[in-house]
């Protein structure tokens, strides 16, 4: 049996899809890593919203970093490679994996994507919406 939300009124027509990116955005908590930082950039009259992520990725190389987006979802995932033939005296360094998911409104877009001194940096921007009226004829 489904249960009732508040997008099962009559009033909000097609936010299935709002509400499957609620249910993804509180399922993607995770472990906490790696720890990250949102920044919301200053903007001039007519720029576009900024949003800049930094995430801590010490340790891990470019080719180490996977970010895509997937259906308003933007992931970035870290693979490090086990190094083979190394004696240990003592691995305090683990080699890990980690998977980092966060939802996009509309019309957010990644504008790009920088690897510095093990930080991460996603830059994402949302262009003003443009206001659009429509008048709908009415047929007899």
């Amino acid at each position: 049996m489904k249960s009732l939300s508040v997008f099962s009124s009559p009033l909000l027509l097609g936010f299935d899809e709002l509400e499957r990116m609620l249910d993804r955005a509180t399922k993607t908590g995770g472990d906490g890593y790696p720890p990250y930082n949102i920044e919301r950039l200053p903007r001039a009259e007519g720029e576009a919203e900024r949003l800049r992520i930094t995430l801590a990725v010490a340790g891990f190389a470019r080719d180490e970093l996977d970010v895509t987006v997937e259906e308003n979802q933007l992931v970035i995932r870290g693979r490090q490679k086990e190094e083979d033939g190394k004696a240990y005296l003592h691995r305090g360094i683990a080699a890990r994996q980690f998977q980092r998911a966060f939802v996009l409104a509309d019309g957010m877009e990644v504008t790009g994507a920088r690897l510095e001194n093990g930080l991460l940096e996603l830059h994402l921007e949302r262009p003003e919406p443009r206001r659009v009226v429509r008048r709908i004829q009415i047929g007899g």
